[in-house]
């Protein structure tokens, strides 16, 4: 029996067997603005040979699954022949949900893995969980974690304690993101969190080689530069044109105005916490004992992390945030998109894993009521 762990995130699917490596593929459908009636899913986007006008049609919105075509389509493709070739009636399923999913996508998800799909069993689960249980299972020794989950529509912040969800310290902050696949490939390649908001934002408006933070970032043509790319500093014109007629996007204090939202959303006037206040307030709810526990065990995951300076800015905010007899670590893994999908692989091996799925013929039999009581979401 084969096990097909999928973190199904509201910008990519994170999908492979228990037995192999993981893949990281666009969650959505590509629609180009000019050939309206074309749509491309997932990886599909490789083949296309001018992304620049193309959006994004996405299953998720607001961190929600919502548009149950699009993922349906995504799926599809995921498990049909050009992709896994899965063979539904010998596959175990673990898939990925966001906290507090709403009991109707829960349902709807319900359905379409047994009796669309008719998978041999499914475990529905949190992305979270299955960070934590990678967590405890690298540290067997530590009693609790605190999972940062950032990516491209949600951040959530959750307790964990002896591998138990602690649902009353979970918060969840929502980043409004609508951007286009190559804005998208710029934020990746340039943003970076600020150490020093104010200094990095005078240097920014300094004139010429003075400003340190400026960078040109050049626009891919799509027939000779496939993808963008920043240029090297020393090739940079300062002054004039640039002889090779590239497209070049300049760009200064945008490099770090970008994620500052993650720290400070009151700048751009969103009445909610940063994140380094929101893992404040989490672990404050919770019994003080597993405080200094919380504080010493933060583990990062989601794209945003990759952020250069994130893990160190929010080291240092916590660090003023949290009285000085508490030591605070924050840890980024190596790779933290595929953080929670390694843990859903060490979870299908785990001796626990048959004790924790619904099987198709326990749906047959019960119908929703024996997913909503097994499944912890």
């Amino acid at each position: 029996m084969a096990t097909l762990v999928l973190d199904n995130g509201a910008y990519t699917a994170k999908i492979g067997y228990s037995q192999e490596k993981v893949s990281v593929i666009p969650n959505c459908q590509f629609r180009s603005k000019t050939s309206r009636l074309k749509t491309f899913t997932a990886n599909q986007l490789d083949e296309i040979k001018d992304p620049s006008g193309l959006f994004y049609i996405l299953p998720f919105q607001k961190g929600y699954l919502v548009n149950w075509d699009v993922q349906r389509k995504v799926w599809d493709h995921l498990f049909g022949k050009e992709m896994f070739k899965v063979e539904f009636a010998d596959t175990s399923v673990v898939i990925t949900e966001p906290y507090f999913n709403f009991t109707s996508i829960q349902e709807s998800m319900n359905e379409i893995l047994f009796e669309e799909y008719q998978f041999q069993s499914a475990l529905r689960i949190n992305a979270g969980s299955l960070s934590a249980h990678h967590y405890f299972h690298t540290k067997p020794s530590e009693l609790c974690c605190l999972v940062v989950d950032s990516g491209f529509s949600f951040t959530h912040i959750s307790p964990y304690c002896r591998s138990k969800k602690m649902k009353e310290g979970i918060s969840s902050q929502l980043h409004v993101m609508d951007e286009t696949h190559v804005i998208n490939q710029v934020k990746e390649d340039v943003c970076y969190v600020s150490q020093q908001f104010y200094k990095d934002m005078e240097i920014a408006q300094m004139k010429g080689e003075e400003n340190a933070v400026m960078r040109d970032y050049v626009l891919p043509d799509f027939s000779s530069i496939k993808k963008g790319f920043c240029k090297p500093r020393e090739e940079m014109v300062y002054n004039g044109k640039y002889k090779t007629g590239e497209q070049i996007l300049r760009l200064a204090n945008e490099r770090f105005v970008v994620p500052e939202i993650l720290f400070q959303p009151s700048d751009i006037g969103i009445q909610e916490m940063g994140i380094p206040e929101a893992i404040v307030h989490s672990i404050q709810s919770l019994p003080e004992e597993m405080q200094p526990h919380l504080y010493q065990n933060i583990i990062l995951t989601g794209g945003n992390t990759l952020f250069p300076g994130f893990r160190e800015r929010l080291e240092a905010e916590l660090r003023s945030l949290v009285p000085a007899h508490l030591p605070v670590s924050v840890l980024l893994p190596a790779n933290p998109i595929c953080y929670s999908w390694e843990g859903g692989k060490l979870l299908a091996h785990s001796p626990d894993y048959d004790e924790m799925v619904v099987t198709r013929e326990d749906y047959e039999e019960n119908g929703h009521c024996i997913c909503e009581e097994k499944f912890d979401i």
